[in-house]
């Protein structure tokens, strides 16, 4: 049954003003805080990857590194690197804004209501305050998913607008060039349709959108296949922890890989029933944990379902404020990544951020839910984008002193750019290698001309060992003239045919200057607790000496 318009009137005359107001101070908010807060190493890493756009890449598909394409007006500034990001992260609250109004959701001219709410909820998130700063796949999956949700319900609700699901397959192909969890607006879409219009499977129309996002994808997809399915490989054995094979690497191939009695995998060990137990309760206290101080209002809420009739009411809300096309879809969009990640969860490792996607279709359900707590609501979700405001804050500046365990943001970003300095000094004409791909990247980022590249086997591999977006010396060049690595490990990698000939030490105090050690006193230390401590050793041929 066709359900074209929304049951729900209002003595007031909508207005949108307050979503307007609240699309503009959000965007405020970012560009000053994605202004202040120096480079991380993944967006570093993906500016690299900008230097030589392809379809695919060792880690994720192209969307990313199109993203991080707007650092090239200006090679090591932090702005322009994420100036991608704060465009699409404007669009997505437009796109918010646009979804939550055509499934119902509005606003009072006297007051804030349930659309500045919901669209409140998801921006005070943790992940929907950090996507709109800072570059990560993410951040144009949201849009494109929210896109792909907004044209698949118009479809649904008008049976003269079916056509719109070529739009939504356009949106999700651009979403899987972006990461491979925009697979799971399939099983959404597909529920859907057998919901809602399952005559719509008579037409042509969610074909012909099914076919417009494979045959955007497909350039990635022959990418993959000319390259050993690589980023499939490894993203395969990322999400599952399981042994993704050998992969074709140059580095690996033409340099002699360090020796080392634990080489990188991805496969996990077993996990026992209780590892299962607890690895589920983790995926679910981050869920809630995505929320932050709105947990508060949230609780204040679900204690005031104290009685049948507050229960009653409820249900009643629910099926008089949403269409049944916007129950649908809010239900199974919710829930699909909650399901497929808790699923994951209870055998293999789960990174927090992989089911964000639900925050998006949750926060309409809690607006509506605590639409008379909306002061309550506000409240906490300033709150929560005060303290993101402070930690990134604190991670520009290294103020106020925090304790070590909640440091891992200024460790992302603090002392790279002057570590980079003492290295472009010191390299000069040799070339220059190190350990971690995040290091690699966060020496290229600020000194671009030094081509660092990251030596095979000592850490997990990455994008570099491929060769592309940074040329990889033939192994004669490197005997002949030798290389420098930078590395983190306190002893020196064991490199066949290669011997460390000097050696120099850096460490990295919060709220100081990088600092070079005399590594003949063992005992120097600049300050108790470090950041970072790094070596540059370089390394020549045994036959050259």
């Amino acid at each position: 049954m066709m359900v074209a318009s929304r049951p729900r009137s209002y003595s007031q005359l909508n207005t949108h003003r307050w979503a307007i107001g609240l699309i503009v101070i959000i965007t405020l908010w970012r560009i000053a805080l994605a202004t202040i807060l120096p480079i991380t190493q993944d967006e570093a890493y993906y500016v690299n990857w900008s230097w030589v756009l392809q379809w695919g890449y060792f880690d994720h598909p192209p969307g990313v590194a199109l993203l991080s394409s707007t650092s090239l007006l200006a090679a090591g500034n932090v702005f322009a690197a994420r100036l991608g990001t704060l465009i699409v992260a404007t669009f997505t609250v437009i796109a918010l804004w646009r979804l939550y109004w055509q499934l119902g959701l509005r606003d009072q001219s006297t007051a804030p209501g349930e659309l500045t709410i919901a669209m409140l909820i998801v921006s005070a998130t943790i992940p929907g305050a950090l996507v709109g700063i800072i570059t990560t796949p993410d951040t144009l999956l949201t849009l494109c998913w929210v896109l792909a949700l907004h044209e698949a319900h118009a479809a649904t609700c008008h049976t003269q607008q079916r056509w719109r699901w070529l739009i939504a397959g356009l949106f999700t192909g651009c979403g899987l060039l972006s990461k491979y969890i925009m697979v799971l607006i399939g099983p959404v879409l597909l529920v859907l349709i057998l919901l809602i219009d399952r005559a719509a499977l008579r037409t042509r129309w969610p074909y012909l959108g099914g076919f417009i996002a494979i045959m955007i994808c497909l350039p990635h997809i022959v990418w993959n296949a000319n390259h050993d399915w690589l980023t499939v490989r490894f993203q395969f054995g990322h999400g599952f922890s399981t042994d993704a094979g050998t992969m074709q690497l140059l580095a690996e191939q033409v340099l002699p890989a360090v020796v080392t009695t634990q080489p990188y995998s991805l496969a996990a060990t077993p996990m026992s029933l209780l590892d299962r137990i607890a690895s589920v309760a983790s995926f679910i206290s981050s869920q809630l944990g995505f929320f932050g101080a709105m947990l508060i209002a949230f609780t204040v809420g679900v204690g005031r379902l104290n009685s049948a009739d507050a229960i009653q009411q409820m249900r009643h809300w629910w099926s008089t404020q949403f269409t049944a096309p916007a129950r649908a879809l809010l239900l199974t969009a919710t829930g699909a990544p909650l399901l497929l990640f808790g699923s994951i969860a209870s055998f293999s490792s789960v990174e927090a951020n992989w089911a964000a996607l639900f925050l998006i279709t949750a926060a309409p359900i809690f607006a509506m839910a605590l639409r008379r707590l909306s002061n309550w609501v506000m409240t906490t979700a300033a709150i929560n984008l005060l303290l993101v405001s402070l930690y990134i804050g604190y991670a520009a500046i290294a103020w106020p002193p925090l304790p070590d365990q909640i440091k891992r943001g200024l460790r992302e970003t603090h002392g790279f750019a002057e570590l980079a300095d003492s290295v472009a000094q010191q390299a000069q004409s040799i070339a220059v290698f190190a350990d971690r791909y995040q290091l690699a990247a966060m020496l290229n980022f600020y000194q671009p001309q030094l081509q660092v590249n990251q030596w095979p086997g000592i850490t997990r591999p990455s994008e570099y060992l491929r060769g592309f977006i940074v040329p990889l010396l033939p192994l004669t060049v490197l005997k002949q003239r030798g290389f420098w690595l930078v590395t983190s490990k306190i002893t020196p990698a064991t490199i066949p045919g290669f011997i460390p000939v000097q050696q120099q030490v850096f460490i990295d105090c919060a709220g100081q200057v990088v600092q070079r050690l005399d590594v003949t006193n063992s005992g120097e230390t600049a300050c108790q607790h470090p950041l970072h401590w790094w070596q540059l050793i370089q390394y020549q041929s045994i036959v050259v000496r």
